[in-house]
Order: structure tokens, then C-alpha cells, then sequence
């Protein structure tokens, strides 16, 4: 059973009131006790007026409050530096934490049990999860630094040989080699252009136009678009049942979703195979599935495939990979939805999309 603190700290103070009453019950009896059998023996051996009985009881009285204080003092004492202790201690663990993380070091955490059983313990808990995003991040970071180094690199190399190769008299400025030119120019802006929206779709001040969005409507459009793609490159594109309901979502956006996905599915289907999309409604929500029978995605890259600038293909083929941005996108998009994004692969790859339905 779970133990809040604020049940510990109040059993701990009710705990002390009680121990504080049974020591000033113990010590008012004792000495009152004592100072009666004194009386006694006095009486047994001469008459004594009113006047010694008034006096032993107050003796009795006196002592017994000057026991209950001093045994209170001792106590509460004890007590309050024990708990000061207690809680004071894993607070100055996390903000000896925090200060190290500060410093720029990331792989630090506090020791936990198995289950948190107060707020102070699932406090730390959260800074153990914050120091392992920051980690994460930070190697994100870094991962995207080199990407974004890399991705420019070779369009730039390739440019800049050519226009030297050019301007040395080796080649000649051909149509071909102009246009070879132009394609490296736009790799380079598109990879621009997805750098910045990944940049504007995963800002906390970006707002979607939400509306009510018929879903197959949505999807018969990016497919009607999208199909002669598919029969230039002899890839059949099948489309099965798509449910009838909407989505509170961004037009534009939904159909950003739908063509990063079977754009992707494209570009990994080789000539001949098939592309499929369908859908179903369960449990509020409907989930769209757009399967392809292409070379599919290794199982250790499964859990990788939704970050930046991550390929499936290590050769960083630009033609076949691209910039490594579409699905990132893909999945910011999705979950800023509500909804969810996975993928698998078993005989080509399948990604699923859940969105929540309006009712």
C-alpha cells in the first residue's frame, strides 16, 4: 500500500502527542504515587496537619510537570532532528543532482527503490526521468548536429566539383550536368524546408486549424494525387475499406500525414509490388494501415525509424533514403492530433496511424 508523506508525517506527530501524554501520565502517577506513600509513613509515625498533605501534593504536582516538560524536550528534540534528517536529506540529493545536471552532465541519478511509496521519492523519480530525457536529448542534439553536417556536406561537394570541373576547362556545361547541378540545389532546399518545418510543427506556439475532416475523403484525395506517382513506377496502390467518420484535425496537415506515408511507402516498393491502405473503428478511435510488400525494415531499426535524420538505409543513399526528416514529421504531426503513430514489418512494412473520432 502506497504511503503518502503527508500520512507519514501525521501518524509521526500523532505518534509523538501520544508518547508525549503517556510520559506525563506515567511521571503525574509516579510522583504523585511517591509522595503519598511519604505521607503515609510520616502519618504512621506522628500526626501531621493538612498543612504537610497540601505540601506533598504539591511536590507531586511540580514534579510531575517538571518531568512531563523535561521528558517533552527530550522528545520533540530527538524527533524533530530524526524527521529534519529524513526529509531533508533526499532534498539535498536532488538539488545536488540538479546542480550537477546544471554543470552539463547528464548520466547522473538517485538512487530509487522498486516502487515510490511518498511524494518525495516519486519527486526523485521525476528527476531521474527528466535527467535521462536531458541525456537523450543531448544526444539527439549532437546526432542532429552531425546529420545536418553531413546532409549539407554532400550536395555542397558535389557542387562544388562540378562548377570547378567547369571552370577548369574539364567539362563542359552540358544541359546534363546543369540539371545534375539543379537536383543537388534542391536536395538542398528541400532539406531546408523540412528543417524548418519539423522546427514549426514541434513549436509550443504553432496552432492547427482544426475543424471537423471526413476521413476518407481526406485519404481518396492524397491518393487520387498520388497515383500516377505509382504507375510511373509500376507500383500498384490498392485502397480497402476506409471508414466513413471524422476527425477533429488540420486539414492540411491530415493530408501532410497521408502523403509522407505512402510517399515512403514508394520509395521502398520496388517495381511490381503493392501498396495497400485500409482502415477500422474500434474503441473510439479509428486506425489507418498503409502495408507495403517491399524490402522492409530490420528489427533493429524498428525502434529508431521516427527520429531525425535516422535511415533504414547505413549507405545514406540521398536518392533512395532522402533527408531522414519525412517520418519525423509524420510522428510530431500524429501525436499533436491526439493520436498514434508505429510501425512493423513483416513481409514489407506497415505503419499504423490511430486518431480519436469525433462523436
Amino acid at each position: 500500500m502506497k504511503r503518502t508523506l503527508s500520512f507519514r508525517l501525521s501518524t509521526v506527530l500523532i505518534l509523538y502527542t501520544g508518547f508525549i501524554l503517556v510520559i506525563a501520565s506515567i511521571a503525574m502517577i509516579n510522583a504523585t504515587h511517591y509522595h503519598f506513600q511519604m505521607y503515609g509513613r510520616e502519618m504512621s509515625e506522628a500526626q501531621h496537619s493538612a498543612d504537610s498533605l497540601n505540601s506533598h501534593l504539591e511536590q507531586a504536582i511540580i514534579q510531575s510537570i517538571g518531568l512531563t516538560i523535561g521528558g517533552a524536550l527530550i522528545v520533540s528534540f530527538v524527533l524533530s532532528v530524526y524527521i529534519a534528517k529524513r526529509i531533508s536529506s533526499p532534498l539535498i540529493s536532488m538539488k545536488n543532482l540538479t546542480l550537477i545536471m546544471a554543470r552539463g552532465k547528464r548520466d547522473v541519478r538517485l538512487p530509487l527503490k522498486s516502487l515510490p511509496r511518498d511524494e518525495l521519492e516519486e519527486l526523485a523519480a521525476s528527476i531521474n526521468h527528466l535527467a535521462e530525457q536531458l541525456e537523450q536529448q543531448e544526444k539527439l542534439r549532437i546526432a542532429m548536429t552531425e546529420n545536418i553536417a553531413h546532409e549539407l556536406r554532400t550536395p555542397l561537394t558535389t557542387l562544388n566539383s562540378y562548377l570547378a570541373a567547369i571552370q577548369d576547362g574539364i567539362w563542359e556545361p552540358t544541359p546534363e550536368r546543369i540539371q545534375s547541378s539543379r537536383e543537388e540545389i534542391h536536395r538542398l532546399i528541400q532539406l531546408v524546408h523540412d528543417l524548418e518545418e519539423l522546427q514549426i510543427v514541434n513549436s509550443i506556439d504553432f496552432q492547427f486549424m482544426l475543424e471537423q475532416v471526413s476521413l476518407k475523403k481526406s485519404m481518396d484525395q492524397v491518393m487520387d494525387l498520388m497515383r500516377p506517382s505509382f504507375q510511373q513506377k509500376g507500383v500498384n496502390l490498392e485502397k480497402k475499406d476506409i471508414p466513413n467518420v471524422c476527425v477533429i484535425a488540420d486539414e492540411s496537415r491530415l493530408i501532410q500525414i497521408w502523403t509522407n506515408l505512402l510517399s515512403n511507402a514508394l520509395k521502398y516498393t520496388p517495381e511490381g509490388g503493392t501498396v495497400e491502405v485500409k482502415g477500422t473503428v474500434r474503441l473510439g478511435v479509428v486506425q489507418i494501415t498503409v502495408s507495403d510488400n517491399g524490402i522492409g525494415i530490420p528489427s533493429a531499426d524498428l525502434p529508431h525509424i521516427f527520429e531525425r535524420f535516422y535511415r533504414v538505409d547505413k549507405s545514406r543513399s540521398r536518392k533512395m533514403g532522402g533527408g531522414g526528416l519525412g517520418l519525423a514529421i509524420t510522428k510530431t504531426l500524429v501525436e499533436r492530433h491526439g493520436g498514434q503513430i508505429w510501425a512493423e514489418s513483416d513481409h514489407g512494412a506497415q505503419f499504423y496511424v490511430q486518431l480519436p473520432i469525433q462523436r
